[in-house]
């Protein structure tokens, strides 16, 4: 397969654009110019070490390791996922719910994929499961933290309503089924316009590097296609198992609105 290799060289150039960004704020007192930097730093730094980590498991191809690295992944996206909430849920409760969603979802949708339509040999390959891992999780983690978010910010707000409902001898469900349905869309709204959008008005990125590549244009088609619709199933399904587990929380067997369970209250 036939792709033109990049050099140092190549990329130095690439980054004269960021120097240009950083001379506009400077000369707009824009004042972002040693966030770009820093960010840029980051970026190259990270990306080579994932490179030399990658390298090492394409080689040794144990599944041990490709399992840890994997676990590795979702610790972080549940980091991440934790960090993006705003008064959301205490730091531990939003940790494990937003992790657990993710282990799950992320877990249940890849090993689907390399069982079925990828079939790798052997099927744990490196080379495929963690980059479709990567791509599920980096979009399921953003819906699960929108839903997560637009959830404890929903109860916040109507919470007068929902306390209402409770007392007239509503379950905890339906007092809570507004804001739930709310979540739920709210957390799946970016798949939706990104399913929308794809090939009209943007080329992805997984199907823009194939074709760089050397692959046909129709079976990058495809295998982008592979991946917007597992990416909608590890999403719908991380999204809805956030959400519920959050709601488990907001509420309790006496049928109380918690709303003592979020940070800051």
């Amino acid at each position: 397969m036939n792709y033109i290799r990049l050099d140092t060289l190549d990329l130095a150039i690439a980054a004269l654009l960021l120097l240009a960004v950083g001379g506009l704020s400077l000369a707009l007192q824009l004042r972002i110019e040693r966030s770009l930097a820093i960010a840029a730093l980051r970026c190259g730094l990270q990306l080579f070490l994932v490179g030399l980590v990658l390298t090492k498991l394409f080689e040794l191809a144990s599944p041990w390791w490709t399992a840890l690295a994997a676990l590795a992944m979702i610790l972080f996206a549940g980091r991440e996922v934790m960090a993006r909430q705003e008064r959301g849920f205490a730091r531990l409760w939003a940790y494990g719910i937003g992790t657990s969603a993710l282990l799950m979802a992320s877990t249940l949708v890849t090993l689907f994929a390399l069982t079925t339509q990828v079939q790798p040999e052997p099927w744990y390959d490196p080379r495929y499961a963690l980059p479709l891992l990567g791509m599920i999780l980096g979009n399921t983690m953003t819906g699960i933290a929108l839903g997560l978010q637009r959830l404890t910010e929903g109860a916040r707000q109507q919470r007068a309503a929902i306390e209402a409902l409770l007392c007239l001898g509503a379950t905890s469900r339906a007092a809570m089924l507004p804001i739930t349905r709310q979540a739920l869309t709210t957390a799946l709204m970016p798949i939706i316009n990104s399913l929308a959008a794809t090939g009209l008005v943007s080329l992805p990125g997984m199907m823009t590097g194939q074709i760089l590549a050397g692959v046909e244009p129709m079976q990058a088609v495809k295998y982008q296609l592979l991946i917007m619709f597992l990416i909608a199933g590890g999403t719908t399904l991380g999204a809805v198992a956030a959400v519920f587990t959050g709601l488990y929380r907001l509420t309790d067997t006496r049928a109380r609105l918690r709303l003592d369970r979020l940070a800051g209250e």
